[in-house]
């Protein structure tokens, strides 16, 4: 292995038998040297000073014999190299090729550059053991050179920033989006998709990057997953390597103070560097590019969810007409409004001018219509006539929930749900199905209609029971109870509707992801619903069915719990019952944590728990961690997220805490991690 030292510029080079020796040879190791690449038995540097603003120099070569008797000699393979100027230098197996400084044009020399005859202009080369790929300076395209089967099939069209080279492939960073992009022998589906980098390294079978929205350090296998016992380092990295002078067009210069650490303003040495990082112009899936890179700062990526004009429709796949059709309902909802406003106004107007005539009217014949009014009064019995169109509710005794509960007319939830039509279905449960309602307030809601089964195995009894129980229940972290109808053999419940969907949605589905800060937060936030269900409800209330797809995500995006099943006093082991709320919690846990799946088929073990447990027992909870989503600054309330999960997971139930054991360890950790 071979460096050039950061304070002189000298090539230091050593052998893991012989770490304490430097094993450069006399004649080069008082020379000042930029850059430095080394092939099988082979360095090759470019003379320069590491910090200077030349990023050019001549090229030396050593040739290493076997270490326990150190022989060097030229390297040039025939190919005169003397007084050239170049660039940058990569070496591969018994060759060495470097970008010229005058025009970019290529030269490879050594005993086995025989067949790298590279034409054309380039930026930047990356080499294997037997090939060589460059970014050509005016396409940016990538082209290759030498055995075949290292590279495979170069990407054609697709502009690059870097390359990084493997055992028999490459990667490289897209100059577009930044994301990484391999060709040649490589698992695909082991690149991490949707992430920005800075930059990549690759050894035989891993490649490293350093992702541009929190500079961690992302790893993976380019053969397949990662060993289990592979733990990835979460420490801050460098996105780059300090030079001096400004920054070239293209790029920008990168701020240190976009990490929000205190103190922090620049993670060079001296002042007068800075860390020079190329433009991006698109964005991942999802986002779309709200400003453009600038002298100190690159383009900002902003969610699709908050598109709000034509400039971002194409890129996030939103149609002119449905924008048009969302503005057009909103300016009728404002005429509609303006039309209330206006004709109430007018009846208010009507109303106090009838009033006054029937004020003058009856004022006048007061006399008169007195004495009637009594003769009336005397010569007739008062009758009361039922109200024919009145359908009988169940006499409950609800009164507790007066002025919380609404008891809905059928007819009145058949026409919020343009009649249970299958368009307004949002899912199926054990009770039932599930709609999306609009009433006639305009105010959305969610009908739960029990199925045939349901109505069967409850009678009326019962449902009366479930529902005083229901009523009785308010929290914040509950999905809670609007109303009910009971007319026709109906049973309808009506709820709170959660604009944002559930948790499992934005975990595994289709909806956005959510940040660190976000899911420690609903964390907590389902863990006090749970906490409500089973401490503050007499009698308690036993989920039976906590998972992602219960928790459910408020406007406000806070977390509610539902589909909560009854509770049952005539239980004998009630805290059993709890404690399995408290281990299907966990799991919950564990999916916020790694984004996996409480049970997938494709994955090895297919249970969560089976995989997770084992790695944070051992002290690998960081290989658990979610990669798809920027790792926060502070990732300790990541891993006391993984120990308190391993806790609601202990095997024996009376090793588990309790709910508002587990509210208190989140809300400890929530206020640790604020800084998140």
């Amino acid at each position: 292995m071979c460096g050039v030292t950061s304070k002189d510029s000298r090539p230091y080079c050593w052998s893991l038998a012989y770490s304490g020796t430097d094993l450069v040879p006399e004649a080069y190791k008082h020379v000042s040297y930029s850059q430095m690449a080394s092939g099988k038995d082979h360095v090759c540097a470019v003379r320069g000073e590491y910090f200077s603003k030349t990023d050019a120099g001549t090229v030396d070569c050593w040739q290493f014999g076997s270490i326990s008797n150190v022989v060097f000699k030229s390297f040039s393979g025939g190919r005169s190299i003397d007084g050239v100027v170049f660039r940058s230098v990569v070496s591969g197996e018994g060759f060495s090729c470097g970008v010229v400084r005058d025009g970019g044009g290529v030269i490879c020399w050594g005993p086995k550059s025989g067949n790298l005859e590279v034409s054309g202009n380039f930026k930047s080369l990356a080499s294997g053991k037997q090939s060589v790929c460059g970014i050509a300076s005016a396409s940016e395209k990538v082209e290759c050179w030498g055995e075949a089967n290292e590279f495979g099939s170069p990407p054609n069209g697709t502009r690059f920033v870097s390359l990084s080279v493997g055992s028999r492939h490459y990667c490289g960073i897209r100059a577009d989006d930044h994301g990484v992009q391999c060709w040649g022998s490589i698992d695909s589906s082991s690149i991490p998709k949707g992430s920005g980098f800075m930059a990549i390294a690759s050894s035989d079978f891993t490649t490293c990057g350093v992702r541009e929205v929190d500079l961690v350090l992302d790893c993976w296998g380019v053969h397949g997953q990662s060993s289990p016992d592979y733990s990835p380092p979460l420490q801050l990295c460098s996105p780059g390597v300090c030079s001096p002078g400004s920054c070239s067009a293209g790029k920008f210069a990168f701020n240190a103070s976009a990490l929000n650490e205190p103190g922090l303003t620049s993670l060079c040495a001296r002042k007068d560097m800075k860390i020079c990082l190329p433009c991006g112009t698109n964005c991942s899936e999802g986002y779309f590019p709200s400003s453009v890179c600038s002298e100190n700062a690159d383009r900002v990526c902003t969610a699709c969810s908050l598109c709000q004009n034509s400039s971002c429709w194409e890129i996030c796949k939103i149609s002119s007409s449905s924008s048009f059709g969302i503005r057009e309902q909103e300016r009728q909802e404002i005429i509609r409004k303006l039309i209330i406003i206006v004709g109430s106004l007018v009846s208010c107007s009507l109303l106090l001018l009838i009033c006054w005539f029937l004020f003058t009217w009856i004022f006048r014949t007061k006399s008169e219509e007195k004495g009637r009014m009594w003769c009336n009064f005397c010569a007739k019995k008062q009758v009361v006539e039922a109200d024919p169109e009145m359908n009988l509710q169940p006499s409950l005794s609800i009164t507790s929930c007066i002025g919380t509960t609404q008891v809905f007319r059928l007819s009145e939830l058949k026409d919020a749900t343009h009649g249970f039509k299958e368009y307004n279905e949002l899912g199926r449960g054990n009770f039932g199905f599930v709609y999306k309602a609009v009433l006639s307030d305009g105010s959305q809601v969610v009908v739960k209609r029990a199925n045939a089964a349901t109505i069967i195995h409850t009678n009326i009894k019962e449902f009366e029971v479930e529902l005083e129980i229901l009523c009785n229940m308010r929290h914040t972290n509950i999905v809670n109870l609007l109303g009910y109808c009971a007319e026709m053999g109906e049973r309808l419940l009506v709820y709170e509707y959660m604009p944002h969907g559930t948790l499992h949605d934005h975990l595994h589905g289709e909806l956005s992801p959510l940040d660190w800060s976000l899911r420690l937060k609903i964390s907590l936030q389902a863990a006090k619903g749970l906490e409500y269900l089973h401490k503050k409800v007499k009698p308690p209330v036993i989920h039976c069915d906590v998972k992602t797809s219960n928790i459910l995500l408020d406007s406000e995006w806070g977390a509610r719990i539902s589909d909560f099943g009854m509770l049952s006093t005539s239980d004998k082991d009630l805290k059993g019952d709890l404690q399995g709320d408290v281990y299907n919690f966990g799991i919950v846990l564990l999916e916020i944590l790694s984004r996996r799946k409480a049970f997938d088929r494709d994955c090895n073990p297919p249970g969560i728990v089976d995989w997770a447990l084992p790695m944070i027992r051992r002290g690998k909870a960081a290989v658990i961690i979610d990669r798809h989503v920027a790792l926060p600054r502070n990732v300790e309330p990541l891993l006391k997220l993984a120990d308190i999960s391993e806790l609601a997971l202990r095997e024996n139930p009376r090793e588990r805490p309790s709910m508002s054991e587990i509210v208190c360890l989140l809300d400890q950790n929530l206020k640790s991690g604020m800084a998140l």
